[in-house]
């Protein structure tokens, strides 16, 4: 589902706007440790699953909701990897809208399901071996986050906090 009918009202009242956008994200891996990644009809650029939550939502219910929306696998969060949010996760649509996404990042478990891009939101889906991330055309924010993550193989990471008090010299 490319948009949710409470995000298509917002949309009707704000236009393209930049809004703020609570999100989830799926680390699926698989036995051999390569990570779920799908291609995205926007732009073509390839993310782990995930997307909006919905008003009523948990984030856990959401990561699951959009996994499977996306690849038609079956998951169970089980751990939180970050909340990341900043200059990365800034989108702009091709139709113009624009959105800051705020971004709960999950580790999870495959229970079942078999693995296809739902061809909509998402045109190919398919696990990738950390050597490969440096050669696939990842959007910004997966840039960001996946390599350090898969990289370190302890599923949580942290960015260097940037920000201080006025007038504070670091």
């Amino acid at each position: 589902m490319p948009i949710s009918e409470y995000l298509r009202n917002l949309r009707s009242k704000m236009g393209p706007t930049l809004l703020l956008v609570p999100s989830v994200t799926g680390l699926v891996f698989d036995g051999d440790g390569r990570i779920l990644l799908v291609r995205h009809s926007n732009g073509g650029v390839w993310v782990a699953p995930g997307g909006a939550i919905d008003p009523g939502e948990t984030p856990q219910d959401a990561v699951a909701r959009e996994v499977w929306e996306e690849t038609g696998l079956h998951v169970k969060p089980i751990r939180l990897c970050g909340v990341f949010a900043g200059p990365e996760f800034h989108v702009q649509y091709s139709n113009g809208d624009e959105v800051s996404y705020v971004m709960a990042v999950f580790e999870c478990d495959r229970i079942d399901g078999h693995l296809h891009a739902d061809e909509d939101e998402v045109l190919e889906a398919r696990f990738f071996a950390p050597s490969e991330l440096q050669s696939v055309n990842l959007a910004r924010w997966a840039r960001f986050i996946l390599p350090p993550i898969v990289r370190s193989g302890q599923r949580t990471w942290l960015p260097p906090v940037k920000w201080e008090p006025p007038g504070a010299s670091g």
